[in-house]
């Protein structure tokens, strides 16, 4: 079995997505045990610069350059990874399950005939084994599954589930100037249009204030979103205040949800339970909450046991106080 893992970027308008650091971050350490390389595997038309950015990511950049991956098309880079891949048998392909996974690394899996496990929180290897977490039931449990990867398999991880660190290599860069035997005339890019700005990217916020079911009441929010704005922080929940739709499930932190990496998170009246705390990793937390049992006291490095309604107002006097 080849030792490298290769890790295929994502990348859009030039910009690469941060779940691609997180599973180089975690190529790394795959790579370690192994004792084989990371190798980023890059699919653009005009590439060169985001190639640049990987270097010091990466032991060595593969740079597949072809006009056609300007824009995704799924069959075309299904190829491409088909043939590269197969000629060059990494030990693993990892992939972020997003929206521009969801279609190609299943196909891949497919014609190189290559087990896959998609949603993963996680996942290590143990000899020839690879043996991953994934959330199920809407994040109420975890899975763990596992394949035999002898052969080779992939892997898709939710992003925000690894927290990004730069190894500061000198990768080398090859560039493959790719050409195709087959052309697909079943899909035509028109044109790309960025979302519209809506819901704050809570996976991207260095603060957090996350509220559960201790609120008691919707008309409660109000007050905990004022707090949240006067310190600078992005308001957050648990699952019940979604199920409740109190708030979008975009505002939700855990397995279910999204995984987050402020600098600083406040857990407001959650209790703590393994399906929102696996989707905390924060340098610190804190917790307020009326049970000295929750859970949430496990994992918090400061804990107040009281009512939020009475702890909210005397810090938010007091932090006016202080300007």
């Amino acid at each position: 079995m080849n030792k490298d893992i290769f890790v295929v970027i994502e990348h859009r308008q030039e910009r690469i997505a941060d779940v691609s650091y997180e599973l180089l971050t975690k190529g790394y350490q795959i790579a370690e045990k192994l004792g084989g390389e990371v190798i980023a595997v890059l699919l653009a038309d005009d590439g060169d610069q985001m190639a640049q950015s990987l270097k010091s990511y990466a032991d060595k950049v593969l740079y597949i350059r072809n006009e056609i991956f300007k824009n995704l098309h799924s069959e075309y880079y299904c190829d491409a990874l088909s043939s590269i891949i197969g000629e060059r048998k990494p030990a693993l392909i990892l992939f972020g399950h997003t929206v521009d996974s969801f279609e190609v690394a299943p196909a891949l899996a497919e014609q190189l005939e290559i087990p896959i496990i998609s949603n993963c929180v996680d996942f290590d290897i143990d000899g020839d084994f690879v043996r991953a977490t994934v959330p199920l039931y809407g994040g109420k449990i975890n899975g763990e599954y596992s394949f035999n990867a002898e052969n080779g398999g992939i892997i898709s991880v939710i992003p925000g589930a690894v927290k990004v660190e730069n190894p500061q290599k000198s990768g080398e860069i090859e560039k493959i100037e790719f050409t195709f035997e087959k052309e697909y005339d079943d899909k035509e890019f028109i044109e790309f249009i960025e979302a519209a700005a809506g819901e704050i990217d809570i996976t991207q916020a260095e603060k957090i204030v996350a509220i559960g079911r201790g609120v008691k009441d919707e008309e409660n929010i109000d007050m905990i979103k004022d707090f949240a704005d006067s310190i600078g922080a992005v308001l957050a929940c648990s699952r019940p205040i979604v199920d409740a739709g109190w708030l979008p499930k975009e505002r939700q932190v855990g397995s279910s949800g999204k995984t987050v990496k402020p600098k600083l998170y406040i857990a407001l009246g959650i209790s703590g339970a393994f399906q929102h705390i696996s989707g905390i990793k924060s340098d610190t937390i804190i917790a307020v909450n009326k049970d000295p049992n929750a859970p949430i006291f496990k994992v918090a490095h400061y804990g107040i046991v009281d009512d939020v309604f009475k702890i909210i107002p005397a810090l938010k006097a007091k932090i006016e106080e202080m300007k």
